[in-house]
């Protein structure tokens, strides 16, 4: 005799009056991305105005832009005093991954991140934009007084609201979010519902004003899709590793040497501004967030030399580490960018056969994927940034995958012997024999 199952009473999260009222919500953190986007991408691109590089060659740039480095690094530290932010902030990826922001710091965050890119720190304005876009996120749930799961929902719609501009690709950034963030259950699609329309809502306000977009930034010459350009995709994944590791070692190395240093933090964020700025006097490509000076890269790719490309790329790595090392906030997406970009055409310089438009794409995503834990994003805005065509996106794919699994089976293999060593290095337990039958 079978029992009678009960039957499912379970309500579609979309027939529940909190769905729509999430869908509210998600309207006024696009408006409300749309425009801290605006102001920010405003003022850091109106300050930012004394950089004019007269070329792209070695000391190329001038030395007076130490001196508005270092005096950025005093305001940096001082700022940092001011508004209290502690020596350590969360990075942009822990925030989406925690699903919560501290807000805070985030008028701090802000304030300071805008000097650093105004100052020509090599990093980017997503985390900024992301704190604004995620704080408001954050304190509106809890003026609304929502549960766990609506706040930590529309703190993801807050960061998608403040990108939708900056990015100008709903498809990007909704990506961006959920794969870094990775939300389970009902929280997958509040957060992907909630997402388009706040990215859709700023972007359609981003570009009525400002009319300027993110995409087809980088144009690469065409051509023609062969069978071996799959296979190539794996050597270019594998150099994108190695790349990215030394990435992350430069910033650790960096982190170390200014944590190290008993000096107070206006010195150290002062020292860092004297040290990205020496740089950027010999290497005027390195300055800023990338963006800009890596279409200079791409569009030079013939006429610059493989010693200008290898010590671009190196030094780059070495600012943007300065910059995070010494105090100076911002993001890593976009300096990743460029130094994917970047190997890229040091790729087809080393290798013609290689064409441009496959080293540079497959680079421009494989670095940044390997780096970050959103690999299948970067492949999107790779092929959305140099338009290349579908079949073109698969040795990209490939690449940035090799690069993911490489780094990560590395990031394992450490782990596994930090946990040897860690074993190897406890006291043996003491030697008890084993009773006898008897007791004895």
């Amino acid at each position: 005799m079978s029992v009678p199952t009960e039957p499912d009473t379970e309500v579609p999260v979309t027939l529940k009056r909190a769905f729509w009222a999430l869908m509210g919500y998600a309207v006024a953190l696009g408006i409300f991305g749309a425009f801290v986007g605006l102001a920010f991408v405003g003022v850091i691109d109106f300050g930012g105005e004394w950089y004019a590089a007269p070329g792209s060659g070695w000391f190329s740039g001038h030395w007076w832009w130490v001196a508005v480095t270092a005096a950025a690094g005093v305001v940096v530290g001082l700022l940092r005093r001011l508004m209290h932010l502690p020596e350590q902030i969360s990075g942009l990826f822990a925030d989406l991954k925690s699903e919560q922001v501290d807000t805070g710091l985030v008028p701090g965050i802000a304030a300071v991140s805008a000097v650093s890119l105004i100052g020509g720190a090599s990093l980017g304005p997503e985390k900024a934009l992301g704190a604004m876009g995620g704080g408001a996120g954050t304190w509106l749930a809890r003026r609304r007084a929502l549960g766990k799961e609506d706040s930590q929902v529309t703190t993801l719609v807050g960061f998608t609201g403040a990108y939708g501009g900056l990015f100008s690709s709903t498809v990007i950034v909704v990506m961006l979010i959920l794969e870094a963030a990775r939300p389970g259950a009902q929280r997958f699609l509040k957060a992907l519902v909630g997402g388009v329309v706040a990215s859709s809502v700023s972007f359609g306000i981003y570009f009525a004003i400002a009319g300027a977009v993110f995409l087809d930034a980088y144009q690469v010459p065409p051509y023609d899709v062969e069978d071996w350009q799959l296979l190539v995709g794996i050597p270019l994944g594998l150099f994108a590793a190695l790349v990215a590791v030394l990435l992350v070692t430069f910033v650790s190395l960096a982190s170390r040497l200014f944590g190290r240093l008993k000096l107070s933090a206006t010195a150290k964020s002062t020292l860092g501004g004297v040290v990205f700025g020496l740089i950027g006097v010999a290497l005027p490509l390195t300055m800023f967030s990338g963006s800009d000076q890596l279409k200079t890269v791409l569009k030079d790719a013939g006429t610059l030399g493989l010693g200008l490309l290898i010590a671009v790329l190196i030094a780059k790595m070495l600012a943007f580490a300065v910059s995070q090392g010494s105090g100076f906030v911002g993001g890593p997406i976009f300096p990743a960018l460029f130094i994917g970009g970047t190997a890229g055409v040091l790729v087809h310089h080393v290798f013609p056969s290689v064409p441009l438009g496959l080293a540079f794409s497959c680079l421009l995503a494989a670095v940044p994927g390997s780096v970050a834990p959103t690999p299948f994003s970067m492949v999107l805005m790779a092929a959305f940034l140099t338009q290349v065509g579908a079949l073109q996106t698969a040795p990209i794919l490939i690449a940035v995958i090799t690069a993911f699994l490489t780094t990560e089976g590395l990031k394992y293999l450490v782990t596994i012997r930090k946990q040897a060593r860690a074993a190897a290095r406890q006291p043996a337990s003491p030697y008890k024999p084993e009773p006898d039958d008897d007791g004895s």
